[in-house]
């Protein structure tokens, strides 16, 4: 029943050891996302436990980011089917244990990434493709202008573990480096 639920096709950054112990070659991961209240979203999390088995390693990861502001109540209202904001009004809290960081890159550098996020303790990632735009020096093709292609990556990490995963993936893998990553978090 929800009005509005996207969903982005990536895949998973598992090793070539990890995925042969499980006999896989590889490992697709699909990213949904939809904007909810509160309540929905206990229901929705509920529900991934129950018909998904989401609270068993492996099964995939579900997680919430809060929302801090829409562009109008009308969206507001639109999205959560309710016009009501997920917290009940106000800007939410933003102390949470976990944080998802969001790295973007060039393509094809996803590996130099998860490298250096995994030498400071991150666990795996997800990698979504994606293209650059806003850019006015991008290059032009028939004066067409060309979307530079990208890749993004989200990392789950505990809060503690945030600016060393942060700082060896800029160490290794920043502006300086081919994949000329940025990064940044979310609360979750």
């Amino acid at each position: 029943g929800l009005n509005l639920v996207t969903t982005m096709m990536g895949r998973g950054t598992a090793t070539p050891q990890q995925l042969a112990l499980y006999g896989l070659s590889r490992t697709e991961k699909a990213v949904t996302g939809a904007v909810v209240g509160t309540d929905t979203m206990k229901q929705l999390f509920r529900t991934a436990k129950r018909k998904l088995f989401i609270d068993i390693p492996g099964n995939g990861l579900m997680l919430a980011v809060p929302l801090k502001s829409v562009s109008s109540g009308r969206t507001l209202a639109y999205l959560t089917d309710s016009g009501k904001a997920a917290t009940g009004g106000g800007v939410p809290t933003m102390n949470f244990d976990y944080e998802l960081i969001v790295v973007i890159l060039n393509e094809g550098h996803s590996d130099m990434v998860m490298d250096a996020a995994r030498s400071a303790g991150a666990g795996g990632g997800t990698v979504l493709h994606a293209k650059g735009t806003g850019t006015s020096s991008a290059p032009k093709f028939f004066g067409v202008l060309l979307a530079e292609e990208k890749e993004m990556i989200y990392i789950v990490v505990h809060r503690d573990k945030r600016n060393e995963i942060m700082s060896a993936i800029m160490r290794d893998a920043g502006m300086a480096s081919k994949a000329k990553s940025i990064c940044f978090t979310l609360p979750v």
